[in-house]
């Protein structure tokens, strides 16, 4: 079944690619694209004792959470709400593991506070005054598609104007052998289920077979392999662009086609 929606406004967050202004110059090829470290992030909605205890995991959701609403006429407490992380926050799990190693086996509270898969989707409910329906998923390598559709969902079949927000970070050693992604990488998209003054693209969703699409530059392809939030540069490119399409893996066997029309930006 085919799924239409309608693109709002984005965020974004790489090495290199600090925001979505940036990141749709570099998509046009208006501009090289030039890894370099993401400043920290203080996230502007949470309060200063929040602030504090907020990961590096909450912060970089937060950093293209915040960047996506403000660009959009929507506000960010009538939005619904997808979390789409593979791993959540495994420095956190890191850290708990080590703490329970230990004779004592005293764990922080705020790490444990931190530590569940939707603990940036219960950050931001609470800071952005965020009512409706929200839902943290998880789908390993396939997490940027599979927030997409389930954000889609709530877009074509419950009507919600919705944030989809995909995240991940490095792991620390000894996990990082295990998974190992390369680098942070943050993705916000604002979708309605009706067109607005604000619309930056209309998207057509639906699954079949094929292959997933790639990049041609190969600085944004590495980028694209190294973080399952970067599975979703395809679809970006082709918004920054005008127009496209892009094929994103939602699992070994199953894709998505997702068609782009009207897109681009001033």
């Amino acid at each position: 079944m085919k799924r239409i929606a309608y693109v709002e406004s984005l965020g974004f967050a790489a090495p290199g690619l600090p925001d979505w202004l940036t990141t749709r110059r570099v998509l046009r090829d208006e501009q090289l694209y030039q890894p370099c470290d993401l400043p920290v992030y203080q996230p502007a909605l949470l309060p200063p004792n929040e602030r504090r205890r907020a990961s590096q995991t909450v912060r970089l959701a937060f950093r293209v959470a915040e960047e996506a609403t403000r660009a959009s006429s929507i506000a960010a407490n009538r939005l619904a709400c997808v979390f789409a992380s593979s791993d959540g926050d495994l420095n956190i799990a890191h850290k708990l593991c080590l703490a329970l190693a230990e004779p004592q086996q005293t764990v922080s509270p705020t790490d444990f506070h931190n530590s569940v898969h939707n603990a940036a989707a219960g950050y931001w409910s609470i800071a952005a005054l965020a009512t409706g329906p929200s839902t943290a998923v998880a789908a390993y390598d396939y997490s940027f598609a599979g927030g997409l559709m389930e954000a889609l969902g709530m877009v074509s079949v419950e009507r919600h104007a919705t944030l989809l927000i995909a995240y991940d970070v490095p792991a620390p050693a000894p996990l990082l052998a295990t998974r190992p992604l390369t680098v942070a990488v943050g993705v916000g998209l604002v979708l309605t289920p009706e067109p607005t003054p604000n619309t930056q693209a209309r998207l057509a969703f639906e699954t079949g077979p094929g292959a997933e699409t790639s990049l041609p530059h190969v600085g944004l392809e590495a980028l694209r392999q190294g973080n399952p939030a970067a599975r979703g540069l395809p679809l970006l490119r082709a918004i920054a662009r005008g127009a496209g399409s892009a094929v994103l893996a939602l699992s070994d066997a199953l894709l998505a086609h997702v068609t782009v029309a009207g897109g681009g930006g001033p």
